[in-house]
């Protein structure tokens, strides 16, 4: 799939290409992001139709179907209380976290190959569909680039149109830096999700395991102002401006190099910074929009709270539309 073929290309530019790598699945699956699913043959793709399905309702004016997967809504995953490292530059797989809170672990996962720094997808909570936005600590520690956000955003608009509740799970250090982001133009292209979370009138409900820092809270919708309902924050969360070390480097760093003992100085305000700023409790406490929870209750309490949303309304001004930002 191609606006121009091989030989237009060959002709007008000189460049030698293959119809394969000019636009070839893989290459629109992995690298434009043109291809939201890749299958192996007709029976995959057939089946994969058919699963996409079964989580959508039949046009935007209905609620998606319902369907009795059999997973105890009560239950409880122990597992998850070790699941985030000790060490905070530590990576996980953020996919097991999502298997073990949703029905069956049964996910079905939106633009696999594409940005994988952002994991979008399809799954169940409570018998109900749910979309899912999160980050993957596995790949660029979870950062926020040009491609992610344009998967985030597209992911957020889809779920909005056919009334499907979102679910945020947040482990990110922020906006990825350095020149190749930035002439990419990731604050045009971040702010396109700012726009789909802000736009967003479905059930929202984020939870963060880990860290939240300076624009990843933005782009990850859980700030006020942003619209989503409900945050649960997990006791290994780290929030701020920056993570502990920049922050004191930062602030720091010219009078540490100034005593005899900088470095003892710099870590004394390290742990200072972690016990006091970063301390998920301090969070809860200072902002009663966060609740801190075990994260082996957190099924359970993503469910209690989406049930609580299902008759979620929200009215607007008519306006001919939002100009998001292309």
């Amino acid at each position: 799939m191609f606006i121009t073929g091989p030989r237009i290309v060959e002709s007008v530019i000189g460049e030698k290409v293959s119809m394969e790598e000019l636009g070839g699945s893989k290459v629109h699956a992995t690298v434009s992001g043109v291809c939201d699913f890749r299958c192996r043959d007709e029976k995959e793709c057939f089946d994969s139709i058919k699963k996409l399905l079964s989580f959508l309702p039949d046009n935007y004016t209905e609620e998606p179907p319902i369907f009795d997967t059999g997973d105890d809504p009560e239950r409880l995953d122990n597992e998850l209380d070790s699941v985030i490292p000790a060490d905070s530059y530590k990576p996980y797989d953020m996919k097991e976290v999502i298997e073990r809170l949703i029905d069956k672990g049964d996910f079905f996962e939106v633009k696999k190959e594409f940005a994988p720094e952002i994991i979008v997808g399809f799954s169940r909570l409570d018998n109900r569909t749910v979309g899912i936005v999160a980050n993957q600590p596995k790949v660029r520690a979870g950062a926020l680039t040009v491609d992610s956000s344009d998967k985030q955003a597209r992911f957020i608009r889809f779920c909005d149109c056919f009334n499907i509740p979102l679910l945020l799970l947040v482990d990110t250090p922020a906006y990825m830096p350095g020149i190749r982001q930035e002439h990419a133009g990731i604050i045009r292209h971040g702010a396109k999700v700012l726009f789909a979370l802000c736009e967003a009138v479905v059930p929202r409900v984020a939870v963060i395991l880990r860290k939240a820092y300076g624009g990843g809270s933005l782009g990850m919708g859980v700030v006020p102002g942003f619209g989503t309902d409900y945050i649960f924050i997990w006791p290994s969360a780290e929030r701020g401006v920056l993570g502990a070390e920049q922050a004191v480097a930062l602030y720091y760093k010219d009078q540490a190099e100034r005593m005899d003992d900088g470095k003892g100085f710099l870590k004394k305000k390290i742990q200072e910074y972690r016990e006091t700023m970063g301390n998920p409790i301090f969070e809860a406490s200072s902002n009663l929009e966060i609740e801190l929870i075990e994260p082996q209750q957190t099924r359970r309490s993503l469910i209690n709270v989406f049930r609580s949303l299902r008759g979620k309304r929200v009215f607007r001004q008519p306006k001919h539309h939002g100009n998001i930002p292309l």
